[in-house]
């Protein structure tokens, strides 16, 4: 059951590796364009690989590495030149590889020869395809031995592979080559100071005739590929961008096109998008992952928020399944694609093994709730709304003490089920692992708001009997919270309570996630700040996850003093929330330096060594890139030094910019606002705001939150 698990690393990449994606469907290949099969390399398709080796020759050399651009998260060029055998170094053989990921690959490949003489090549492409599960590849234990079968019909190559009962295969097209069983070879003569070119697809077959493979790259700019069309349907809907700050602009843009490679549909509703995870490994519907993005990219794109609520909600627990983890009004931590990642969860293909992603359903309903979508379309949902608090209060709790803790059913799940979810991912400060049951302050926090947003959302409907109970409910859990996670001579909260009801005294980043959603009480939040901006935790790119003083710290770990840029979104938030606006900046800012050392892109998460130390951020070798809340972070940054929000039932749309003067003048355009589009321009930090819907009106100011709209509407908890 190790396809769930994340105690099990990821095995190396390699240097340099490209990774394209899009939709499910991701490529990994080293710089010039190979991949093999010994790597965690390769295409995959529905969470299997479906080519594990494709590596190029000419005249039986491997091509030395030139370049290798991404030009879109699908698509990429690489350019490389063929070594010399008579001791020379300059080659006059240059190829290039433009390569588009989708439902397989296409590759075109160009040969140029700059020489003043024809050049015979002999232009060679090895297939392999092991058909792996995309767990296998990960963890590099590739257990199963599928029975293959190649063959040669013409210039196509079909492999396929049997195990059990399930069958696989791809199709491989060279057209013009000559054929084998384990090659694709032309033998050509390319003209001085000529090229020569062809284009290969490699796409997914089963028994039955296969189509022709889909179009992927056009030489002839009359006709755009379904990436490239899908893409610009995404252009088109989201917001126009321009920064004073270039820097932060081509972040923000990266975050665009990041989010939009990362949307997959559901294959049950295909209307309806949602956000995978991450490449490599994670292209998939992940309960807290695609919420947590979906909630950072309201801005960009509501729609995707909904479409995931949606998706979850059709998957919701219904049993109580020790194997899958599933109880009753659960929400799913991560759905399997292809048949065969069931086999790690003894048939089952959707796994529950998480703490929050069901109080952050409640949470993200009540934001998509304020974003003005249909009455109906969110009255469909609260009935599973209902039933995830359901789940906090009977499953959730199950010893009745108030907190939400985490125990794992199946002995082969996830230890640690909150989102550090490694398995030495929550200690005490003197390095010993807490042992469950463990309740996490951040758990506690999504809880406290999943509570105020239904509250909120039964007021809006006139409810007021329930509105109150749950505002009761949320009030009980912060008085609880602040008793029993606070810890006056740290003057921080316990990253948890343990099985014992100990705290765990660890000084985390988890407590920055209680500042979001203002469970933290007012005279303890300037402690809480301090000690998130000590050098101990703040390495001048960003908050670690575990102070440096702590016993279990390691600055190359995965979540015991590394930095994760979403988990630093929502700290940022949280500290504007409580009006520390320089020390969110400090962070903002820092994080999107960041950015600038890998290409606009922030990785999933990067190693906690000091900025002192390096001067720049050091990567985590196995971080995926690009990763949906990391590519949101970005988004969340800087929506929060503008005060960006709505309440469409309000009718209010709330901005009140504190951007530092680095970032610019900021104008954009086409943003979605109450079903209309707005344009926004900040400058030297004065907003402007043109085309409200009708109804709407502009208030410089924060949006009130849910605790104070739940005061003001008189649903005080009980005395």
């Amino acid at each position: 059951m190790a396809g769930w698990n994340a105690d099990t690393a990821a095995g190396p990449l390699g240097p340099g590796t490209v990774t394209l994606v899009e939709g499910s469907s991701f490529c990994i290949s080293l710089p010039n364009g190979d991949m093999h099969p010994e790597y965690p390399h390769g295409v995959f398709f529905q969470d299997t690989r479906i080519l594990s080796g494709w590596s190029l020759t000419v005249n039986g050399q491997p091509l030395e590495p030139l370049a290798a651009q991404t030009k879109e998260p699908y698509r990429a060029l690489f350019a490389g030149r063929v070594t010399r055998s008579d001791g020379y170094a300059d080659s006059p053989l240059i190829v290039e590889r433009l390569r588009e990921v989708g439902a397989g690959i296409q590759e075109q490949i160009t040969v140029r020869n700059f020489s003043l003489v024809p050049t015979e090549c002999v232009i060679s492409v090895r297939p392999e395809a092991d058909f792996a599960d995309l767990f296998e590849v990960k963890e590099a234990r590739i257990q199963r031995r599928w029975e293959q079968t190649r063959q040669v019909d013409g210039d196509s190559l079909t492999i396929r592979g049997v195990w059990q009962d399930v069958r696989k295969g791809i199709l491989v097209q060279a057209p013009g080559a000559h054929v084998t069983q384990d090659t694709l070879s032309y033998r050509v003569s390319v003209g001085a100071r000529s090229q020569w070119s062809t284009i290969l697809t490699a796409v997914p077959s089963n028994d039955a005739a296969s189509p022709p493979p889909p179009s992927f790259i056009h030489t002839d700019g009359e006709e755009i590929s379904p990436r490239d069309r899908r893409r610009q349907e995404w252009v088109d809907k989201i917001p126009k961008l321009h920064m004073g700050n270039q820097s932060i602009e081509r972040t923000l843009r990266r975050s665009y096109d990041d989010l939009g490679a990362l949307r997959i549909e559901d294959p049950n509703h295909p209307e309806r998008v949602v956000v995978a995870a991450g490449a490599p490994w994670f292209m998939t519907l992940f309960g807290r992952d695609s919420l947590w993005a979906s909630e950072m990219s309201m801005p960009v794109d509501p729609s995707l928020a909904l479409g995931t609520l949606q998706t979850l909600a059709d998957r919701q627990g219904s049993v109580v399944d020790p194997v899958s983890e599933e109880e009753p009004g659960k929400i799913l931590h991560e759905v399997g694609l292809d048949v065969s990642s069931g086999l790690s969860l003894g048939g089952k293909n959707v796994y529950y093994g998480s703490v929050d992603a069901t109080p952050l359903f409640v949470t993200i309903l009540g934001t998509v709730s304020r974003w003005g979508f249909a009455k109906d379309t969110i009255a469909a949902l609260l009935p599973h709304a209902d039933r995830a608090l359901d789940w906090i209060r009977n499953y959730g709790d199950k010893d009745g003490d108030g907190f939400v803790e985490y125990q794992r059913l199946n002995p082969s799940g996830l230890i640690n089920q909150g989102w550090k979810d490694s398995w030495d991912g929550i200690n005490f400060a003197d390095g010993t692992m807490a042992e469950a049951p463990i309740a996490l302050c951040e758990v506690q926090a999504y809880v406290f708001d999943a509570y105020m947003a239904r509250a909120w959302i039964a007021y809006d409907a006139g409810d007021a009997p329930l509105a109150s109970q749950l505002a009761d409910e949320a009030a009980q859990l912060k008085k609880r919270f602040n008793e029993q996670f606070w810890i006056p001579e740290r003057g921080y909260y316990a990253i948890a309570l343990d099985g014992k009801k100990r705290q765990v005294d660890a000084c985390a980043s988890n407590m920055g996630h209680c500042l979001w959603v203002g469970l933290v009480d007012e005279d303890k939040a300037p402690m809480v700040v301090e000690r998130l901006m000590s050098p101990e935790m703040f390495s001048g790119w960003g908050v670690r996850t575990l102070a440096s003083d702590m016993g279990a710290y390691n600055p190359a770990s995965y979540h015991n003093g590394s930095v994760w840029p979403h988990d630093n979104a929502v700290i940022v938030a949280g500290l504007m929330r409580y009006g520390f606006v320089e020390q969110a900046k400090r962070i903002s800012t820092a994080l999107l330096e960041a950015a600038e050392y890998s290409g606009g892109r922030l990785p999933e998460l990067f190693c906690g060594f000091s900025r002192e130390q390096f001067a720049e951020p050091v990567p985590y070798p196995t971080a995926c890139s690009p990763q949906a809340w990391a590519a949101t972070t970005p988004i969340q940054l800087v929506t929060s030094l503008m005060r960006y929000d709505t309440h469409v039932s309000r009718g209010g749309f709330w901005l009140d910019p504190v951007l530092p003067d680095s970032y610019g003048d900021l104008h954009i355009t086409n943003a979605p606002m109450a079903g209309g589009r707005i344009t926004i321009e900040i400058t030297n930090s004065v907003p402007k705001v043109q085309g409200l819907p009708d109804g709407m009106v502009f208030h410089q100011g924060h949006r009130p939150w849910l605790s104070e709209l739940v005061e003001q509407a008189g649903l005080q908890p009980k005395g």
